[in-house]
């Protein structure tokens, strides 16, 4: 494709491609996403809003250079080429839906009807949602012993971070995020050692983390009181509880420095747990060689299996984003249906 044409793919381009068609055949919407691993969380997004009338083709933004990828690619193809009906982005919110326009791209992010976002910080957070992490576990070790309680923790450990989560957001509000910045406050809010059968050793610590940190905060900007509790009440109408702060946290660090090591300290224990059985119910030796193959045969990986956890498509926040894409469509066909252009002498 010539550079000219790479300049020329925006809103109009694909509208004038719709347009061409039958007047039977559905029309295409490209949505453009940040990378390879978005591809298919969108397709989940999208593919249940098609139709007759319409279906969604997502891919990574096409330049002279190549394939694009990040966030600020899909947002230059959709925002500075003329976003449309026919065209879209879908990134990860990140802190641009809680910065509320406090930022550049907050701005692009939220002033544009043609650009979505997760609601939540990122894919990662939706795979590493609580209520889905045990059928994981499942997936991962074909056992269905339920020893830890995720759902519980992750409630608990939001309910500990969430205070200094609200300073963090703050700080990225008001300009100091220079002194406090997403990566510094990942730093607090690390579990270190998790015992899994005695998780409350490991909440404790980090209770003692975050309220060191809380206190060095609070002398240190004093004056901000008065706009941290304003923002706890616009967290909240933004979709942030004390319940649910690990959603919306950096979701790769989340991943990795939390979750992923959780996860497979309780996969190894499962682990465990099934091969102790195999040793003590088999009848003789070679039975007992042919089931432990039979098992480690058919166990996954953890960090593969993450990456292909669906269990989210129960999430609030996921189902919102569906819900904001549908209330759009179906603004854009009343518009159609009831401009002049479209209704017949």
């Amino acid at each position: 494709m010539s550079k000219k044409l790479y300049e020329n793919v925006n809103s109009r381009y694909f509208e004038a491609a719709n347009a061409m068609k039958a007047k039977d055949q559905r029309r295409r919407i490209v949505a453009y996403v940040e990378s390879y691993d978005d591809v298919f969380f969108w397709r989940m997004v999208l593919g249940v809003l098609e139709n007759e009338k319409r279906y969604f083709e997502v891919m990574l933004p096409a330049r002279k250079e190549g394939l694009g990828r990040g966030k600020k690619s899909a947002l230059m193809s959709v925002v500075d080429n003329g976003a449309g009906k026919d065209m879209i982005a879908c990134v990860d919110a990140d802190y641009d839906y809680l910065l509320q326009g406090a930022s550049p791209t907050s701005r692009k992010v939220l002033g544009n009807p043609y650009v979505f976002h997760t609601f939540v910080y990122a894919i990662e957070n939706f795979q590493c949602y609580a209520p889905s992490l045990h059928d994981l576990c499942v997936m991962v070790t074909l056992n269905d012993h339920r020893i830890f309680d995720f759902e519980q923790f992750f409630k608990e450990y939001s309910e500990i971070c969430y205070p200094l989560f609200v300073w963090s957001i703050w700080a990225y509000r008001s300009g100091h995020y220079g002194e406090f910045s997403i990566s510094d406050y990942g730093k607090v809010v690390e579990l270190g050692g998790l015992d899994v059968h005695k998780p409350q050793l490991a909440l404790a610590h980090l209770r003692q983390k975050v309220q060191r940190k809380l206190l060095f905060m609070q002398r240190h900007y004093p004056s901000a009181q008065a706009a941290y509790e304003t923002l706890k009440k616009d967290l909240l109408r933004l979709g942030v509880t004390p319940q649910n702060t690990y959603l919306y946290m950096q979701g790769h660090h989340l991943m990795d420095a939390v979750v992923t090591p959780m996860i497979t300290k309780v996969c190894n224990r499962l682990r465990l747990e099934r091969e102790n059985e195999i040793h003590r119910t088999a009848i003789h030796r070679t039975q007992m060689y042919n089931e432990m193959a039979c098992y480690e045969n058919s166990l996954d990986d953890v960090k593969k299996a993450m990456k292909r956890n669906q269990g989210f498509v129960r999430c609030e926040q996921f189902l919102q984003i569906r819900e904001t894409i549908q209330n759009r469509l179906d603004e854009e066909e009343n518009t159609s249906v009831s401009s002049p252009s479209n209704n017949s002498d």
